[in-house]
């Protein structure tokens, strides 16, 4: 797949050779309670993002709003809604959404197209490789990819959570200089602006810890599922992938403008160092473990400290039910140090488990590979 990443952003200066960007935008922008889709705030954005199109930047938008619109729609304001008028109000609200979108963008002669995922469809490998396909076909022709969740089929087990996560994986998937997340706020403050009049902006983040975490609140919306935590989360994933993230206000006219062109706007999160590939990120981020490997002490030192593959003779056990290709953790005596695609079944493990490689065609009747999992394949925990 063609790649359209420029080097790693380390400044804001470089922001302005970014050559990709995901732009997250929130339902407290989309949503009103009294008017149902703000169109006239989407006209504003579109414009912008137009704009970054026809300087040559690839533009996926990653937008919230569908149920938010649903609720207005069905009457369904102030109440918790059951799972099912969830998926009512997202069936309702979504094509409110792209009606709003391929107007907005109509007006700049452009196409959208939309996209609607779960975390099932990127925890199949296949499902992931399409989705970055597809995305790269829609570029070439000029079309806008418009990303949602698929709320109307979504439940636990399969949601990402809220739109900042999804915006976060959506820029590993499309392999994106920059993640940007337009809120009704303009960053990261050190306390909360609402109720400190001294609060201050933090206009860079070279490395996400404890303390930024810290100054996160809850969500500001009614409307939203995300506040500034799950966007600090979604910083933390995108930026461990190389990909650089911002906060900014999309309420601010001209601040995505401002923001593209190296200017001080809103909390910018600088790409991490130690980069991830993108198929490891996919396994640590992305994957459910379906099982566990226990191992021995020298099979754990093998991986900590030689960076070796994982033999099925350093092997003490297996739980649970898995098939090859699956994701599993592997766990030493001191808990999970590592996590990884497993190259035989969990019934071919407990078969092979304890033995020398050599010995695997032996018992199996066949021998696809000498490791259990293969060090291109296996995380560590200490690099999550």
């Amino acid at each position: 797949m063609k790649s359209s990443r420029s080097e790693m952003i380390q400044s804001r200066a470089d922001l302005t050779c970014a050559r990709r960007v995901v732009v997250k935008i929130g339902s407290s922008l989309l949503a009103d309670a009294d008017e149902g889709i703000c169109q006239d705030v989407i006209d504003r954005l579109v414009d912008d993002l137009a704009g970054l199109m026809t300087g040559g930047i690839d533009v996926v938008v990653v937008t919230s709003g569908a149920v938010a619109l649903g609720r207005v729609d069905c009457d369904w304001l102030g109440r918790e809604l059951s799972v099912h008028e969830k998926q009512a109000a997202a069936a309702i609200g979504q094509p409110k959404l792209m009606s709003a979108y391929a107007k907005a963008f109509a007006r700049h002669d452009r196409s959208v197209a939309q996209m609607l995922l779960t975390k099932d469809d990127l925890r199949n490998r296949r499902r992931y490789l399409n989705a970055s396909n597809t995305s790269e076909t829609l570029f070439s022709v000029g079309a806008v990819p418009i990303v949602n969740e698929n709320d109307t089929v979504v439940v636990s087990e399969i949601k990402f959570g809220d739109n900042d996560s999804l915006g976060a994986l959506v820029s590993m998937v499309i392999d994106a200089d920059l993640l940007v997340m337009l809120t009704d706020v303009e960053g990261l403050f050190d306390k909360n602006p609402c109720t400190h009049a001294d609060a201050k902006r933090v206009g860079i983040v070279a490395h996400l810890d404890e303390e930024h975490v810290a100054m996160a609140g809850g969500a500001s919306s009614s409307f939203g599922t995300g506040g500034m935590a799950s966007k600090l989360s979604a910083a933390r994933v995108a930026t461990k992938s190389g990909v650089a993230a911002a906060i900014i206000s999309g309420q601010k006219p001209g601040a995505l403008r401002n923001l593209m062109s190296g200017g001080d706007e809103g909390t910018l999160f600088l790409c991490g160092v130690d980069r991830q590939t993108r198929r490891k990120h996919w396994i640590t981020e992305v994957l459910h473990p379906a099982g566990e490997i226990l191992v021995d002490a020298g099979a754990a030192k093998a991986l900590l400290k030689q960076g070796g593959s994982l033999l099925p003779i350093g092997v003490v056990s297996v739980e649970g039910v898995f098939d090859k290709g699956d994701c599993v953790e592997i766990v030493g005596s001191d808990g999970v140090i590592a996590r990884g695609l497993c190259n035989y079944t969990a019934e071919e493990m407990r078969l092979i488990m304890g033995h020398a490689s050599g010995d695997i065609e032996s018992i199996l009747g066949f021998h696809d590979f000498t490791s259990v999992i293969h060090r291109d394949n296996l995380v560590l925990t200490s690099d999550v």
